[in-house]
C-alpha cells in the first residue's frame, strides 16, 4: 500500500491506498516513518519501547523500523511494548489492515472515521474533515455533553460518525471491518507492602529519570502555578538541568484567584530564571476567538486562556517545550473531592438496620430540624452519602442544578439522551476492577479529567503558542509507581496525596506543601461585570447562539440579567461554556 506525502493548509497528510488516509499535525522533530514494499509505519510524538532489545534496535535502525518488524512477528502485541507519549499508525497493505494507537494517558489523540470502505484517521477532527470523502454533521449529543461536561468526553466527538481512541487503545481495520482493543490498562496493586524509605529513593529517582527524559535536548521552561506539582518540577528541572529552571506564572488582579504569591515562593527557593504575567480582562477578549478556534471541538477549560498566556510568555525567552505538573494529582490522589467522597463512603460502611432504622428516622423526622443548623447539614450529608458512585461526583453539576429543560429547548431535547452523561459515567467508573475508592477514582479520572480535559488544555494552548509540552509527572515510570503505591499512602483519612508531600518533604518549601490546592483559576465572571468589552462579546455571542435553536433564548436573558447579578461567579461558568460554544461554531463551521 504505496504512500505520499502532501501538504494541505499547512497539515502534513498521508495518503495510503483506498482503504486509510491520513491527516496528523506532527512537529518536525517528533515525527518516525519507515515504509517498505506494503508496509508502512508512522509515529507522531515521543515514543519508546520497554523491552531493552527493542530499544537498542531502534538506536541503531530507528523507531519505526524497529516497530515495523515487531509487528510483523506479533501483530497486535507489539503494541505493548511501546511507552511514553504518541499516537501512531501501521499500515500493512499485504495483510490489508490498518492500525492505530495512542499512548497510554491519552497525550496524543487519534480520531477516526469509517466513510465506505474508508478508514479516515487524524490528530483532529479539523484534520479529518479536509478529507474529501468526510462531510462532517454536528451531532446534538456532542452538544449536551459538551454543556453536561464542559467538554466532549471520548469516545465520541462533536461530529456523528467520527470517534476518538481512549488512552491505550488501539484499532485495527481490516476486512472493511474495525476492532478497538486495549493494549494496556491501568492496574493496580493494592496490596503489597514496602518500607517507605524504599519508595521514597524509588520516587525521586524516577521522578529525576521523568523530568530529565521531557528535556529531550530541548530549551526547557516549566509553567509554576506555585502548587505542589508544577514546584516538584520546576524543582527538579533545576537539579537535572544544572541551571537554574526557566518557570513562568499566571496572576489575575482579582480577590481570591491570585496564587502569584506561591509562584514566587517556589522560584525564590529553588533559585529559578522566573517570569509572571498578570492576564487582564482585555486579554480574555482577545485570546476567545483564538482559543475557540484551536481546538477542533467545543471546548470550555476556561484556564486554557492564562495556560495560553503563560506559554506565549516562555516563547518569547527562545523556550521550545513547556514542562507541564499535570496528572500529579490523578495518580496520587491531590483533589478535593477524593477526600470529600472518603467522608461519604464513611456512612455506606454504618449498617443498614442503623441507618435506616435509627439515623435517618431521627433525623428526617425531627420537627424543626430544618432550621437547626447541625441537623441541616447532617441531612445534607446522609442525603448525598445515600447516592450512588459516581453519580454522587455530579451532585453539584451545573447543567443538572440548571435542569436540562430549563436550558434546552424541545426541539434540540427531541435529538438527544439527557441520560447519556450519566450511563458513560457509570460504563468508565465500574471499567476499572480496583477495591479502593481512592484508586477507583484515580482511574475514572484518568480519563475524565486527564484525557478529557487538561491534558487538551494545556496541548491546545501550547499549541496555540506555538511550542510543545510535555508532563513528566504522568510518564510511563511514575505511572507504573503510582499503581504499586498502597490507597492509604494516596489519600491518608482525609490527607490528600499524602506519600507525595511526605516524599518530597524538605525538598518543596513547607508552604507549599500546606496550601490548600487552586490552580489557574480565571476570574471570569466577577470581570464580566465590570468590563464593558468583555460583556460585548459574551452577550454578543450568546444572543448569536440563539438561533441555533439549541438553547432556550428566556433562559440566555435570564443568565446574562439576573442570574449574574445574583451570583457573578458561579453563573459566570454557563455563560462562558455557551459563549465558547457559539464562538466554536463560528471558528468551524459555515453558519
Amino acid at each position: 500500500m504505496a504512500g505520499t506525502l502532501v501538504r494541505s493548509e499547512g497539515i502534513p497528510s498521508l495518503l495510503a491506498g483506498r482503504n486509510a488516509a491520513l491527516a496528523v499535525a506532527a512537529g518536525k522533530d517528533s515525527t518516525h516513518l519507515w515504509q517498505h514494499g506494503e508496509l508502512l509505519v508512522a509515529i507522531w510524538g515521543h515514543a519508546g519501547f520497554n523491552d531493552v532489545r527493542l530499544t537498542e534496535l531502534a538506536r541503531v535502525q530507528g523507531m519505526a523500523k524497529t516497530l515495523a518488524d515487531d509487528w510483523r512477528e506479533k501483530g497486535e502485541r507489539s503494541l505493548e511494548c511501546l511507552t511514553g507519549a504518541f499516537s501512531l499508525c501501521i499500515l500493512d497493505g499485504d495483510a490489508d489492515t490498518a492500525v492505530l494507537a495512542i499512548d497510554r494517558m491519552g497525550i496524543h489523540p487519534l480520531a477516526f472515521q469509517i466513510v465506505g470502505e474508508c478508514l479516515v484517521f487524524g490528530s483532529s477532527a479539523d484534520a479529518i474533515n479536509l478529507h474529501p470523502l468526510v462531510k462532517p454533521e454536528i451531532c446534538p449529543q456532542g452538544i449536551y455533553n459538551y454543556v453536561y461536561f464542559h467538554m466532549i468526553p471520548g469516545p465520541a466527538t462533536i461530529y456523528r460518525e467520527q470517534r476518538r481512541l481512549l488512552p491505550g487503545e488501539y484499532l485495527v481495520y481490516r476486512n472493511k471491518h474495525a476492532n478497538i482493543g486495549r493494549y494496556w490498562e491501568m492496574t493496580f496493586v493494592e496490596e503489597e507492602r514496602r518500607p517507605f524509605e524504599t519508595l521514597r529513593q524509588e520516587f525521586l529517582d524516577v521522578l529525576h529519570s521523568s523530568v530529565r527524559h521531557a528535556m529531550d535536548g530541548h530549551e526547557v521552561g516549566a509553567f509554576l502555578s506555585g502548587g505542589t506539582d508544577s514546584s516538584t518540577i520546576a524543582g527538579i528541572l533545576g537539579k537535572v538541568g544544572e541551571q537554574p529552571a526557566r518557570t513562568y506564572s499566571i496572576g489575575f488582579d482579582a480577590s481570591g484567584y491570585d496564587e502569584m504569591e506561591y509562584a514566587r515562593i517556589a522560584a525564590r527557593h529553588f533559585s529559578t530564571r522566573h517570569k509572571e504575567y498578570y492576564v487582564t480582562p482585555d486579554d480574555i477578549v482577545a485570546a476567545i476567538p483564538q482559543v475557540a478556534g484551536i481546538f477542533d471541538q467545543p471546548f470550555g477549560n476556561s484556564s486554557a486562556v492564562p495556560a495560553f498566556y503563560c506559554a506565549r510568555m516562555a516563547v518569547d525567552d527562545g523556550v521550545t517545550r513547556m514542562l507541564g505538573g499535570d496528572g500529579g494529582d490523578e495518580l496520587f490522589g491531590g483533589n478535593v473531592r477524593y477526600a470529600k467522597q472518603h467522608l461519604f463512603s464513611l456512612y455506606e460502611q454504618v449498617p443498614s438496620v442503623i441507618r435506616k432504622g435509627m439515623v435517618e428516622p431521627l433525623l428526617f423526622g425531627m420537627p424543626g430540624g430544618a432550621a437547626l443548623p447541625l441537623v441541616r447539614k447532617a441531612r445534607s450529608y446522609i442525603e448525598q452519602a445515600s447516592i450512588t458512585m459516581p453519580a454522587r461526583t455530579e451532585t453539584y453539576n451545573l447543567l443538572e442544578r440548571y435542569g436540562h429543560q430549563t436550558v434546552f429547548t424541545p426541539e434540540f431535547l427531541s435529538r438527544v439522551d439527557p441520560g447519556d452523561p450519566a450511563d458513560l459515567l457509570n460504563r468508565i467508573y465500574h471499567q476499572n476492577e480496583a477495591a479502593s475508592l481512592i484508586n477507583r477514582m484515580l482511574a475514572f479520572d484518568r480519563k475524565f479529567t486527564l484525557a478529557d480535559n487538561d491534558l487538551p488544555k494545556v496541548v491546545k494552548a501550547c499549541e496555540l503558542a506555538g511550542v510543545d509540552v510535555a508532563f513528566p509527572l504522568i510518564s510511563d515510570e511514575i505511572t507504573a509507581f503510582s499503581l504499586r503505591l498502597e490507597p492509604r499512602l494516596k489519600l491518608k483519612g482525609t490527607q490528600l496525596r499524602y506519600f507525595f508531600k511526605e516524599a518530597l518533604r524538605g525538598f518543596l518549601p513547607d508552604e507549599i506543601i500546606a496550601k490548600q490546592k487552586h490552580g489557574f483559576g480565571l476570574p471570569f465572571g466577577v470581570w464580566l461585570r465590570h468590563h464593558p468589552p468583555l460583556q460585548a462579546l459574551a452577550r454578543e455571542s450568546l444572543n448569536g447562539l440563539k438561533a441555533r435553536a439549541i438553547v432556550q433564548p428566556e433562559f440566555i436573558d435570564r443568565l446574562l440579567g439576573q442570574h449574574l447579578d445574583e451570583h457573578a461567579s458561579y453563573h459566570g461558568t454557563m455563560v462562558w461554556i455557551l459563549m465558547m460554544l457559539e464562538q466554536w461554531y463560528r471558528q468551524h463551521t459555515s453558519r
